[in-house]
């Protein structure tokens, strides 16, 4: 994965903090950043299909879930 050079303004007490902690900063701010957007992509995700969801759930409540008569447990 290729590197890219960004700016960042942190608080001046949390950067203190971390590298007196020896944290690898942009490291940490890599894998915030990452997460953060995995969970708004699911967000959106889920709000774009929202009917679907919807409709499935109304289709298992009323007539079960699809091939029920074949599991085994």
């Amino acid at each position: 994965m290729a590197r890219a050079k960004v700016n960042l303004t942190l608080d001046a007490e949390v950067v203190e903090t971390a590298r007196s902690l020896g944290l690898n900063m942009s490291r940490l701010a890599e894998a915030a950043i990452a997460d953060t957007a995995r969970i708004e992509r699911n967000r959106i995700w889920r709000e774009e299909n929202q009917s679907s969801i919807d409709a499935y759930a109304e289709e298992v409540a009323t007539n079960g879930v699809p091939l029920a008569g074949f599991r085994s447990f």
